[in-house]
């Protein structure tokens, strides 16, 4: 029973103990073309035995969940070794991109690997510790790339921290992590860990990769320094330490949201993360290293974006471009139309705010424009649904699995196919080119749901837009679907050499807690035992605290979340997100709907108005954003900013919402669903003034909090 080879290596063999029963499995290793391991430089990558699955203790090894046959039987291998895989198959590829001073600076995966060295080398000589922190801060680029990996390598954690964390959260993280060097991008960020230096005992050196650098400043470096420190070290002591290096041991820290509680550090292994990016390579499959790119813009220290960012590109050679800073205030349609990716991640919110543009530009089109634009959707929508129902793959490959003969004939004879192909070149070719995704064949949504209406949109424009699942817990992705085998409504095809199962369900397809068990699942929380035996339990399995369901063709579907579901004072559960989509839909300049009635008579809502963003902070303005402002206009009222509308409870604006509440109160499944009283906010929500995580995920606590007494004024008898 051996493992496919999925590498087209040489291979020789190694014998590792499996969960296989008790069953020994002979692995099959990779060998690199020269005769050296995959890990050439630091020897063959290693799994040291251990007893359990879990472990919460910093040098702490955990046991493999391999099989003895599919992607769960692929060899280990170690984030070094990828490196060095990599580097030695494609050393002159492009690995990645920065823009400075106007212009493309790129370096190869060889001068990547010899760079990560380096800095590695240059953390062991400012004093970096074994299964110690790297906490890194800033946005993405070279630097934080170069930062995380090396930290791994020189055998301590990358631990990456969000920008917009104030200076106490980012010492929660430091001192918890145990680190011993900070990277920052900036002054800006310095300026956050000097103000709680003197209380982290572990740090010893803070380096800044960008700017100007106040190296007076004791125990604070410029990059270039620490480059400097690297060159003159000699490689004695980055080899040991490669050497003892293992797959089952902890390599990268990634923080939890903290919306109850400090953040939790998740500890991913070397496993977790190359296996993660190798099945989601495989998942996506004929990812190229001529052909693929990828444009880097959402936080790193997100797991979603280390997994695919970081690591799927690493696994398959795909070079990286990195947006501006300003990428989600607006800039990063310019660097798409620029690079033209091929590959496509977002989060909803970035989805939504291109949903906008291309809605704007719409209104203010002329009527035969928009007449041939609504043929054009309707030929995109028929074209997709047909693609989904099994019809036809690259030209025609097929019909709908579901036809007939005589509905095959009608099909081709009705010309959806000319149709689509005109409707193709004549506008979505160029909403394509207006988005920068011209040359993109994969687009998908993560880190918190989609509307399907705004998927269908985008469907119709010939953007069909797919989904992953995942969690910090699970290295990044359980679930991703690939086009045409994906539903509007579900969260993504579950990923291969995965398992799940659904807790408390009667079926065993669901619906109930969404579990999940596989190599991607996490060692534990650092320092953490007792919450990790909450997240855990003694068979592997991971609670996600997600209600769902997976149909006869393995798509995951997500109904809820425990800690967000709503039960009303009658007893009836409610999942907010389905409702505040409908509303959102039926008010399309509403910027964000959040449902409240947990134990209450009945549901209420909060709502926001679009308004323009400080282009320097990205914090949201008082003033209405564009077309918000032309839709209130058309209703007659005279306010410009949000503050007139809340405070004159402007009755143009007032009488519109309760028709939309109206219209989504019409597609509530019972009474207790739907909504009975609603509030305009007098802001909207942004990350800096807390509303917002980092993926722009509603922070519904905060606006509980924020807002109570709002929320008690509904109830007041």
């Amino acid at each position: 029973m051996e493992p496919e080879n999925k590498n087209n290596v040489a291979m020789e063999t190694s014998t590792v103990i499996m969960e296989n029963g008790e069953e020994i499995v002979k692995v099959n290793k990779p060998q690199m073309p020269n005769g050296t391991h995959q890990s050439y430089l630091n020897g063959p990558d290693q799994i040291i035995p251990a007893d359990s699955y879990t472990s919460c203790e910093p040098g702490g090894y955990v046991k493999l969940r391999m099989q003895p046959r599919g992607l769960a039987a692929e060899p280990p291998i170690s984030i070094p070794g990828l490196l060095s895989r990599t580097a030695a198959r494609y050393p002159d590829a492009t690995a990645l991109a920065s823009k400075r001073n106007g212009q493309w600076e790129k370096i190869t995966y060889k001068q990547y690997q010899e760079r990560v060295r380096t800095i590695a080398k240059g953390f062991l000589k400012l004093g970096l510790e074994r299964y110690h922190s790297v906490g890194i801060i800033g946005f993405n680029s070279e630097e934080w790339y170069i930062a995380d990996l090396a930290a791994i390598h020189a055998g301590g954690y990358a631990a990456g921290i969000y920008t917009t964390n104030s200076p106490e959260a980012c010492y929660h993280c430091l001192e918890t992590s145990r680190a011993n060097i900070c990277a920052v991008q900036d002054k800006k960020q310095l300026e956050k860990i000097l103000s709680v230096r003197s209380r982290l005992k572990h740090l010893k050196a803070i380096i800044q990769w960008e700017g100007s650098v106040d190296t007076s400043i004791p125990g604070v470096y410029s990059w270039d320094q620490v480059m400097k420190l690297g060159v003159e070290e000699p490689d004695t002591q980055l080899n040991n330490i490669l050497k003892a290096m293992a797959v089952n041991e902890c390599c990268t820290l990634v923080y939890t949201s903290g919306t109850v509680g400090q953040p939790k550090a998740v500890m991913l292994s070397h496993d977790n993360l190359t296996w993660d990016a190798f099945s989601i390579g495989e998942r996506v499959r004929d990812l190229n290293p001529t052909l693929d790119r990828l444009v880097s813009f959402l936080p790193l220290s997100h797991v979603a974006a280390q997994v695919v960012d970081i690591y799927t590109t690493l696994s398959n050679a795909v070079p990286v471009y990195f947006a501006q800073p300003d990428a989600l205030k607006g800039s990063l349609v310019e660097t798409l139309k620029e690079v033209r990716p091929t590959r496509f991640l977002a989060v909803p919110r970035v989805w939504e705010k291109m949903h906008e543009k291309i809605m704007a530009v719409g209104a203010s089109s002329g009527s035969v424009r928009r007449c041939i634009v609504t043929w054009a959707k309707d030929k995109g929508t028929k074209h997709h649904e047909a693609r989904i129902n099994g019809a036809f793959s690259a030209g025609m490959r097929g019909l709908p699995l579901d036809f007939t003969t005589l509905e095959m004939l009608r099909y081709w004879r009705d010309g959806s196919s000319c149709g689509y192909k005109m409707a193709r070149s004549l506008i979505f070719s160029k909403v394509r080119d207006q988005l920068g995704l011209d040359c993109c064949d994969t687009f998908v949504t993560a880190a918190a749901p989609l509307s399907p209406d705004i998927k269908k949109f985008f469907m119709s424009l010939d953007i069909p837009i797919v989904d992953a699942f995942g969690m910090s817990e699970t290295a990044g992705a359980h679930t991703l679907s690939i086009y045409p085998k994906f539903k509007l409504d579900s969260s993504g095809e579950i990923l291969d050499g995965t398992e799940t199962k659904f807790g408390g369900a009667v079926s065993p397809n669901g619906p109930g807690e969404i579990m999940m068990r596989g190599r991607h699942v996490m060692m534990g929380y650092l320092n953490e035992e007792e919450k990790t035996r909450a997240t855990l339990d003694e068979d592997g399995w991971l609670h996600s605290g997600d209600v769902g369901r997976v149909d006869n063709n393995n798509l995951l579907y997500i109904t809820g979340r425990i800690k967000e579901l709503l039960i009303t004072a009658g007893g009836e559960n409610v999942a907010p997100v389905l409702i505040e989509q409908t509303v959102q839909a039926q008010l399309p300049h509403v910027g964000y709907a959040v449902l409240v009635g947990d134990r209450r008579k009945f549901l209420s809502i909060l709502l926001t108005l679009k308004a323009n963003v400080d282009p320097q902070t990205g914090d949201p303005l008082d003033d209405l954003e564009t077309e918000t402002r032309k839709w209130v206009a058309s209703l007659g009222s005279n306010a410009r900013t949000i503050s007139e509308i809340v405070s004159t409870k402007d009755p143009a604006v007032h009488k519109v919402i309760e028709e939309g509440l109206a219209r989504a109160n019409k597609q509530a499944i019972s009474n207790a669903q739907k909504v009975q009283k609603f509030a305009i906010l007098p802001a909207d929500f942004s990350m800096n003034t807390g509303e917002l995580g980092p993926t722009l995920k509603i922070k519904r606590n905060v606006v509980y909090d924020k807002y109570k007494d709002i929320i008690e004024n509904f109830y007041k008898e």
